[in-house]
């Protein structure tokens, strides 16, 4: 100690105040920079001897705790988890939630993309037509990961919400009657009669460059008073995949239908179509979206004469009974609007209740190890002052000489 008051003393004798400023700080600055990397070496480091030297608890472990203590107090709402949901379910003759191929979670997300409210990028106008009896706009997106979306609204004059539901989920007709001339195959795989659920496989025709594509897809309709919400995805199963035609894995295509006013008149006589479409085909994202842009005006225009088709043939006396597909298509899912809101801000005040805990506990973490860090800080402080000049000699020989007096006394 007495070499360090040594130096000290020098320090204070220089003639020039800046220069006893700058020996100071080549004096001290050192010691700094060794406590900094002590206590970052300290931070990091955390060995558990000197945890029960101290007699501090490892802080990790006790997080851990404290993350299970919070787990098994905080019960996350899930998907029909909740009694009022449990109410609803109980009161309809359907299997259970997990067992079908489209859920709640499903009509959800129908519903974020139908208020425009799903977080996704913006959507980009393509295409916008105008007839007297019916118009259609078309949007699309890229995402960061995944394919094109796209989005469109079509609005037909002088149809029902109803026939429009029955039209769109009718594969037969939609064979016979050539509107969508891409179905080539319709096959029904599965089906739940209690919620009209079903797993349905699709043959599609590509272009002659392409192979033709396969689709295992889940449907199932919600609805509330008269709009529906109809989920159509693609579902894993247990169908043997072939060469041809190639599988599709990734594919998502639901509407919103509900009824509008008329252009005409003002009346609710007209019905508007929400599609929201994306899929993974197996071509470059690129040549897609050029290939859409192309083709997509051609395969629209059919649709709304294959609706006037298919009221016509409904309207007829002598139509026979409507289709198994159009029977399943009846069978829909009564909601509330409101219980769908709640379950997702219930959803969002959770997921911000955990974050808000972690960064709390964020500040235990440094400071149940403070005595710790300093007392290895302390040590990395020598280590990292040997051969650093005369501060590094005045440290090592008062604590030479300080030991060198404990060992006479002994």
């Amino acid at each position: 100690m007495a070499v360090i008051l040594n130096c000290l003393i020098e320090i204070l004798k220089k003639p020039a105040i800046g220069e006893i400023f700058s020996e100071l700080a080549i004096f001290f600055a050192p010691l700094w920079i060794a406590l900094a990397v002590g206590l970052f070496v300290g931070w990091a480091w955390r060995p558990s001897w000197a945890v029960e030297k101290l007699g501090f608890q490892n802080s990790d472990s006790s997080a851990n705790e404290e993350k299970t203590r919070v787990g098994s107090s905080v019960n996350l709402p899930s998907r029909g988890s909740t009694m009022e949901e449990k109410e609803v379910i109980a009161s309809r003759p359907m299997t259970p939630e997990k067992e079908l191929a489209v859920s709640e979670s499903d009509l959800d997300r129908l519903c974020r993309l139908v208020e425009e409210r799903d977080g996704g990028p913006t959507w980009h106008k393509m295409m916008e037509k105008s007839l007297p009896t019916w118009s259609y706009q078309a949007w699309r997106r890229d995402p960061e990961a995944g394919p094109t979306q796209y989005r469109s609204s079509t609005v037909f004059e002088d149809a029902t919400p109803e026939i429009v539901r029955d039209f769109f989920g009718d594969d037969e007709f939609r064979t016979k009657n050539g509107w969508d001339d891409m179905l080539l195959v319709h096959e029904i795989l599965d089906e739940c009669a209690a919620t009209g659920t079903m797993v349905v496989k699709w043959v599609r025709k590509f272009p002659f460059f392409c192979s033709d594509r396969e689709y295992i897809i889940g449907r199932r309709i919600w609805n509330v008073g008269r709009t529906y919400y109809c989920i159509t995805k693609g579902v894993p199963n247990d169908v043997p995949r072939h060469n041809k035609p190639r599988r599709v894995d990734l594919y998502y295509s639901s509407w919103c239908i509900r009824p509008v006013e008329s252009k005409r008149d003002g009346q609710m006589t007209a019905c508007e179509v929400l599609l929201f479409h994306h899929e993974e085909m197996g071509i470059p994202r690129e040549i897609a979206k050029l290939g859409v842009r192309q083709g997509m005006w051609g395969c629209v225009r059919r649709i709304e004469p294959g609706l006037r088709a298919y009221q016509l043939v409904r309207s007829s006396p002598d139509t026979g009974p409507v289709s198994h597909y159009v029977e399943m298509a009846r069978i829909n899912t009564k909601f509330n609007a409101e219980e769908v809101a709640l379950r997702e801000e219930e959803t969002c005040e959770d997921a911000s209740d955990l974050e808000s805990d972690g960064e709390a506990k964020k500040p235990q973490h440094w400071i149940g190890n403070v005595p710790k860090v300093l007392a290895i800080g302390g040590a990395v402080a020598l280590a990292c002052t040997i051969d650093h000049g005369l501060v590094t000699k005045a440290v090592i020989f008062g604590v030479a000489r300080q030991f060198a007096r404990i060992g006479k006394r002994l």
